[in-house]
């Protein structure tokens, strides 16, 4: 942290001066951490515990974050939409549009002018209500 003391007023240096002296204050009357560390580790030998019986080998906060659930591996699936111009360029429908095909139907043509005949539907568009439960009111 830099601090430019030439834009300070008078009363801003008086502040830092006295915040200074209290911290100077405090780390002079503490104790050397390694000090602290050997008398954590001879009570805790002299009521028959190690440190790593107490506090495991990880930090406790470390110990504290949850594990990710896995995801479930979807399966692999047929593809529904195929390049005219390169055979090799297929699409399953799942996932971001391939860029052969967002490039064809930026100019124009639409998706399913592109799906494979006989193989495969129009992937439902995400405002579509197909498949989705409705709640139909009865009187």
């Amino acid at each position: 942290m830099k601090i430019d003391i030439e834009t300070l007023s008078l009363a801003q240096l008086e502040s830092l001066l006295i915040a200074a002296e209290r911290r100077k204050r405090l780390l002079s009357s503490r104790r050397s951490i390694a000090s602290v560390r050997r008398k954590v580790i001879a009570l805790a030998a002299q009521h028959g515990y190690t440190i790593e019986e107490l506090y495991g080998d990880k930090p406790v906060a470390a110990a504290a974050v949850k594990k990710r659930t896995t995801r479930r591996k979807t399966g692999k699936v047929a593809p529904k939409y195929r390049d005219p111009d390169n055979k090799r360029n297929t699409w399953s429908g799942r996932g971001r549009m391939p860029r052969w095909l967002a490039q064809k139907t930026k100019h124009g043509r639409s998706a399913t002018d592109f799906l494979i005949p006989g193989l495969a539907k129009p992937t439902a568009s995400k405002s579509s209500s197909i498949g989705r439960r409705t709640l139909i009111k009865q009187r």
